[in-house]
């Protein structure tokens, strides 16, 4: 139940927020991230997003290929971002090459088959050096907005 509100005001959110994200809104969550307790246990170290196969994903932000290439048998870009933060997505195919200079919102992988998740899906991560982070958090937040009171005076 958790689960399906917290994707349901997200994809809420989305709606309403122009930003880079790397697959059109709305963004459905598969897997949340889950961070392991120590560098080496066992975790979830990204987010995995419900795509179909030939999905276009999108850089998220501006900045430069780091990897473009295959490990492990699948597909994987990785982009460094301003700040250091580097954003990796998998599996896909690459549209870009190492090294290459990306804008925010640029088309720079397809999704392709994987078996990470049981259905189609996109693993996304985010790392600052060594530290996983939630990918999530770079997504662009809602701007709250006030509405009036409706309810009646009080006497």
């Amino acid at each position: 139940m958790t689960t399906l509100l917290l994707t349901l005001l997200l994809t809420l959110a989305q709606a309403f927020v122009p930003g880079a994200r790397p697959l059109p809104p709305p963004l459905v969550v598969a897997r949340w991230w889950d961070p392991p307790p120590t560098p080496y246990a066992a975790g979830h170290r990204g987010v995995d997003l419900a795509a179909p196969v030939g999905a276009e994903l999108r850089a998220v932000g501006p900045g430069r290929v780091h990897y473009a290439g295959l490990v492990a048998g699948r597909g994987v870009l990785s982009l460094t971002l301003p700040g250091g933060l580097r954003t990796t997505y998998e599996p896909v195919r690459p549209l870009v090459a190492e090294g290459e200079e990306v804008t925010a919102g640029q088309v720079v992988a397809v999704l392709t088959e994987g078996t990470h998740c049981g259905r189609p899906c996109l693993h996304w991560g985010l790392l600052s050096g060594t530290t996983y982070l939630n990918p999530l958090t770079l997504l662009p937040h809602p701007t709250p907005r006030l509405l009036p009171d409706s309810a009646p005076p009080a006497l």
